[in-house]
């Protein structure tokens, strides 16, 4: 299943990308497309939609589920490339690489949390992590089925579904310094984290690893704002070309 959080604005650099890709032989896939509720307080929107097509494909009884964000634009040959990850599985997640809408630039690759980007690293690695954005991502549904066990119903758009996602937005008081603690952050690193500290990789039939996802720098893709502007804009991803390092896949 192919899922597609969106509002309703689509580049045409997206579009072109995305019905371009050459597909497999023997392919089989079905498009979801959910629609980001523009009324919904910032950040909970896109978890909502994710969850909508979770539970589609856990429905649907797929296999696997690649998101597409709306503002992410596929390089050709990705679809080739993802049927390989399903066909000979390595791992449960498998994300392609872009960085974020900014200035400057940083790739979204991270190992541990509060930490910063992973910079350890060239293009064309095959770098294992234990964080991977959602925008360009192949998950195999045993995992989410794993994560849906554990997680309670809620009501979206009318349709109970599980909360597989979840954008983290917490408030707690602290009595010993009579004050309050705030944390905040995205869906996918979220999801990302909850399924290491629930031992969720072995139950979706993986190896535990302290970095248990890819993320194939190979699959570079573009951030797109609705402007046009493609992120990296100002060749950022140059510093990564002949970076020395040793990480393996394995």
């Amino acid at each position: 299943m192919v899922g597609i959080p969106m509002t309703g604005l689509l580049r045409s650099e997206w579009v072109m990308a995305r019905y371009s890709q050459v597909v497999p032989c023997n392919w089989g896939q079905v498009d979801v497309i959910r629609w980001l509720d523009p009324h919904s307080p910032l950040g909970y929107a896109v978890a909502d939609a994710r969850n909508i097509v979770a539970d589609e494909a856990l429905k649907g009884n797929f296999e696997w589920l690649f998101f597409i964000d709306h503002d992410v634009v596929l390089p050709m040959g990705t679809i080739l490339k993802i049927n390989e990850y399903m066909i000979k599985p390595q791992a449960p997640i498998v994300s392609g690489l872009y960085f974020t809408k900014s200035v400057p630039s940083e790739p979204l690759i991270y190992r541990k949390r509060g930490t910063g980007y992973y910079a350890n690293w060239k293009m064309g690695d095959k770098v294992w992590v234990d964080g991977t954005p959602m925008g360009c991502t192949l998950i195999d549904v045993k995992l989410l089925k794993a994560v849906a066990d554990e997680v309670e119903e809620y009501i979206v758009e009318g349709r109970k579904v599980k909360r597989i996602f979840e954008t983290p937005s917490r408030a707690v008081f602290d009595p010993e310094t009579n004050g309050w603690n705030n944390s905040s952050g995205t869906e996918d690193l979220e999801f990302c984290s909850r399924v290491i500290e629930h031992g969720l990789v072995e139950k979706a039939g993986y190896e535990a690893k302290e970095y248990p996802f890819i993320l194939d720098t190979s699959l570079f893709c573009k951030h797109i704002d609705f402007s046009g502007v493609q992120y990296p804009s100002r060749g950022e991803e140059l510093a990564f070309m002949n970076y020395k390092d040793d990480a393996k896949v394995g």
